[in-house]
């Protein structure tokens, strides 16, 4: 024998529950089969297939095209990639507008209600390298000592859904290369730790897009000093006054291929907790299903007398839950047994959690 009280709605609460997870990897651990955090090198005129870390390969030109259009479309304004404002209108008391129109064509997945501040490198550039700043000036060491050369080359770490779920946690992300150590500053920039620049003890060197696990390196400002200085630069020209060596293509590459890594952030996941209120009436489920209340005395399915009294009271252990098909969909254990009763209504709350 079997029993089944059909749910109403007020039966039913769904509360979202947000669940915050926290991850370190180091070295080869990133590529893992059960971690799988790609990175790629892109650049525009690359056709070659970056060395992603997944069996997923791209060419770099494509990585590089896919990201500036996807997150820089709206801010590239000049060849080293300046922010460009975003052109709004303003709304009068009287209702009508004055002013340009918003010219931003594209949605770049803005992480921040602040000015975006966003660079993402076009042209072709020089770097100042720690052997390049002799003198510890940038303007020496970049136009006399400089290494040359290099294509517009960016750097992506792509975080699978698996790891980082909603999105990830603003000012959790800290990735440490041979070329710095890195973080996000809860505004969607990715800062780069310069303890030796004056004042500012960080730069801008590209951005973080939650919602997506993409940490994106462009270096930021090509003219902005890290502090570093070479084998003659000092502290006070190098940090100081002059900025020392800027970030360059060795920081690039180390945050694409070395495996010298570590990266470190908490990952936000919605669940959804189902309630499901089960509500048994004074003159309900006063039947047991327990095979020890048969007689065995004979094949009919006997149960002893007590079972038939009016005083008899079962004990509930377990509840079932069943679809419209009557099939058994889940099963919720009690702690202990919960005697029912024959004058009150009894109520058995279930919990489900669920993505």
């Amino acid at each position: 024998m079997a029993a089944y009280k059909q749910f109403n709605s007020q039966d039913i609460i769904i509360s979202p529950l947000e669940l915050t997870k926290g991850f370190e990897y180091e070295g080869n651990a990133l590529t893992a089969s059960n971690v799988d955090i790609a990175r790629y090198l892109g650049s525009p005129l690359q056709d070659v297939l970056t060395s992603g870390t997944t069996d997923t390969q791209y060419t770099q030109s494509a990585v590089y095209s896919s990201i500036r259009q996807l997150y820089y479309s709206n801010f590239i304004s000049s060849s080293n990639g300046d922010v460009q404002p975003v052109n709004t209108a303003s709304i009068q008391p009287d209702g009508t507008s004055i002013g340009p129109i918003g010219s931003n064509a594209f949605f770049n997945f803005e992480q921040t209600n602040l000015v975006p501040e966003k660079y993402f490198i076009t042209s072709s550039y020089t770097t100042l390298t720690l052997d390049g700043a002799k003198y510890g000036s940038a303007k020496y060491g970049e136009a006399i000592y400089g290494t040359g050369s290099f294509n517009p080359t960016i750097a992506v770490m792509s975080i699978p859904k698996a790891l980082f779920g909603d999105f990830i946690q603003p000012k959790s992300l800290r990735i440490v290369t041979p070329s710095g150590s890195y973080f996000d500053d809860g505004e969607g920039r990715l800062m780069r730790d310069c303890p030796l620049r004056i004042p500012s003890q960080s730069i801008n060197v590209g951005n973080v897009v939650y919602e997506h696990g993409m940490v994106i390196f462009t270096g930021g400002p090509r003219n902005v000093g890290t502090g570093e200085t070479g084998s003659y630069g000092s502290v006070e020209y190098g940090a100081g006054k002059y900025g020392g060596r800027t970030v360059g293509y060795a920081d690039v590459d180390n945050f694409a291929f070395t495996t010298d890594i570590t990266a470190s952030f908490s990952s936000s996941f919605t669940i959804y907790e189902t309630q499901y209120k089960c509500t048994l009436a004074e003159d309900e489920f006063n039947y047991s299903l327990n095979p020890t209340t048969i007689t065995g005395s004979s094949n009919d399915g006997a149960v002893y007398n007590f079972v038939t009294s009016s005083y008899f009271s079962p004990y509930i252990t377990t509840v079932g839950m069943y679809n419209n098909n009557n099939e058994l969909v889940a099963v919720g254990k009690l702690a202990q047994p919960l005697p029912t009763s024959r004058t009150t209504d009894t109520t058995i709350l279930v919990n489900i959690d669920r993505q």
